[in-house]
């Protein structure tokens, strides 16, 4: 839930109006019900009455996000063991009962570091080492904890085919590895960056060390308070039970099949989506705003979610970068019909609920996919898989295969078309885009058109084509498409709208989607100054995100009429 004295904005200079907001927000926040300071109580407190789902997330990925390096959590080999990469040669080894490196520091020499925690644990585990000022260092060199048979026990460069020398803005004692900043959030529970900008240092701080309970369901000394009165025979009233999330769009709710198709519909609309704004604080390619998000706030209240951009995602949406999943989902039509994360994955164990595509058969009737007449190859072999077919994987990190979640039909003439890549040629290598498109053709009767369509579009803008403009502005409107692609079209234009093209991005302004609305504020960056004027409503967004966007257009506007002084100074205090 949103607080007033921290959220919201004032919408008038006027004195009398501020004080009159500020006596509404302080009496909100006094006498309901729903708005308490919660504070975070520690998994051990949620295990006494939660112990069914604490033995399940107990040695699972969320569990073992970050420990501290001990004989019982470091997988790597640290007997004395070499590795050399372009000259540089590390070696790891122990002092008594802790864990040790010997590589290059920020100088280009060799130190000897000690390791202070673990990193991950699946299918890589890496190593982090405290530096000066509150720094906390990832080593670039991790550990290959696959089993010998797929590759793995070894040690491995996240950059092999590079020589990262001390000096580049890559190495592992450089910004890009740094802890506190980039991936400190999303491995602790109840994170706080504590970042003293005078001082450049850091004084970060956890809860819990790992991804616990409350990382996904908010501080739990509420829910507690609850739980002890009901316990005890009292009525306590409360929203949510005490929890800030309230994860319950499952409840009562089950997927029928259509006999005549096989296809899946839900049983009641999904218009909450309050599960993927949790997962999707670490499931994404993103900037953080700010460190107080509370999960059940928008995700965007804290977070500023990357689009469709060139780099990152090829022009039909399948991944090229480390995107991580929320992205690629939001694309998909099971997003659309209401799938959640927890359709598919075990929360707690952060597993998938059953091995492999069983998981698709849960919603999916078997008797229609996993047919020869549907897939067109032997059963059992990778060109029957679903997730292999629709789920196209990607390996990041030098072992870390991750799968496309934009459940994509695979169009190898787009391919030809675009250069994009296609799940049949990841498998059939030798082969060309073109025979796999022939192929496709003579089991379909024709190319598979699916749900995305808008690739062309973002090709277009991509090339700089003279059509690009018209196809980003009918993507835009086009509400059949995914939101985060009609946010990326509109972030494509290049300032060449014209006053009949200024109407539909006004509407898109007041789209209920704030991913939209964070689109046409990049449409708006590209206009001349004088135009900016059209973001000055959103200032007051309920979305923190795009309020904050809407007042850096607004910042550099002259006050005019339009806007007077005192508004262009509030401007400068928007959060």
């Amino acid at each position: 839930m949103l607080y007033p004295h921290t959220d919201c904005r004032l919408k008038t200079t006027q004195p009398f109006h501020a004080l009159l907001t500020a006596i509404v927000a302080l009496m909100f926040i006094l006498f309901s019900d729903t708005v308490r300071p919660a504070e975070y109580i520690g998994a051990a407190t949620c295990e006494s009455c939660h112990a069914k789902q604490a033995k399940a997330w107990q040695g699972s990925p969320h569990d073992l996000a970050m420990q501290e390096a001990n004989e019982s959590t470091v997988l790597g080999d640290f007997n004395n063991q070499q590795f050399e990469q372009f000259g540089v040669k590390s070696r790891f080894f122990r002092k008594g009962k802790d864990y040790w490196v010997s590589t290059d520091g920020p100088d280009g020499k060799l130190h000897d570091y000690k390791i202070a925690y673990t990193f991950g644990v699946n299918p890589l585990q890496q190593y982090l080492i405290k530096f000066p000022k509150g720094r906390l260092q990832v080593l670039d060199i991790a550990w290959d904890s696959r089993p010998q048979q797929a590759g793995g026990q070894r040690w491995f460069h996240l950059h092999p085919d590079d020589k990262v020398t001390h000096d580049d803005i890559l190495h592992w004692t450089g910004p890009n590895l740094n802890w506190n900043y980039m991936c400190a959030d999303c491995h602790s529970t109840h994170l706080i960056k504590n970042f003293n900008a005078r001082e450049n240092r850091y004084n970060t701080r956890w809860s819990e060390i790992d991804v616990s309970c409350e990382a996904c369901h908010g501080p739990g000394s509420e829910h507690k308070k609850w739980a002890d009165n009901i316990a005890a025979g009292k009525e306590y009233k409360i929203q949510n039970k005490g929890l800030s999330a309230s994860l319950n769009e499952r409840k009562n709710i089950h997927w029928i099949q259509d006999p005549k198709t096989g296809k899946p519909r839900r049983s009641q609309p999904n218009n909450l989506h309050h599960e993927i704004q949790v997962c999707a604080r670490c499931h994404s390619r993103r900037s953080q705003l700010s460190d107080d998000f509370i999960p059940g706030q928008p995700f965007m209240n804290a977070y500023h979610p990357s689009l469709l951009t060139e780099g990152l995602y090829y022009a039909d949406g399948q991944m090229r970068d480390e995107v991580y999943v929320w992205g690629s989902f939001q694309q998909s039509k099971m997003f659309q019909q209401g799938v959640t994360c927890s359709d598919c994955h075990d929360p707690h164990k952060a597993t998938l609920k059953l091995p492999a595509e069983q998981v698709c058969y849960q919603c999916h009737s078997k008797d229609h996919y996993a047919t020869s007449s549907h897939h067109f190859h032997k059963t059992a072999s990778e060109g029957s898989s679903c997730i292999e077919c629709h789920m196209p994987a990607t390996t990041f990190m030098g072992v870390d295969r991750r799968h496309d979640h934009a459940f994509r039909i695979p169009r190898p003439a787009s391919s030809m078309r675009l250069g994009t890549p296609n799940a049949c040629n990841q498998c059939h290598r030798d082969k060309t885009a073109l025979w796999a498109a022939q192929q496709v053709n003579n089991w379909y009767g024709q190319p598979p058109q699916g749900h995305q369509q808008f690739a062309p579009a973002l090709a277009a803008a991509r090339a700089d084509n003279l059509s690009a403009e018209q196809l980003l502005l009918k993507l835009a409107m086009n509400k059949n498409q995914p939101a985060i692609a009609r946010a990326t079209a509109l972030s494509e234009f290049n300032g060449g709208l014209d006053q009949a093209r200024l109407m539909p991005l006004q509407q898109t302004l007041n789209d209920n989607d704030a991913l939209i609305r964070l689109g046409a504020l990049d449409a708006i960056q590209s206009l001349p100054v004088q135009q900016h004027i059209l973001a000055f409503p959103l200032v007051w967004d309920e979305v923190r995100s795009v309020r904050i966007e809407a007042a850096r257009l607004m910042a550099a506007y002259p006050a005019t009429d339009k806007i007077n002084a005192a508004q262009q100074s509030e401007l400068q205090n928007v959060t």
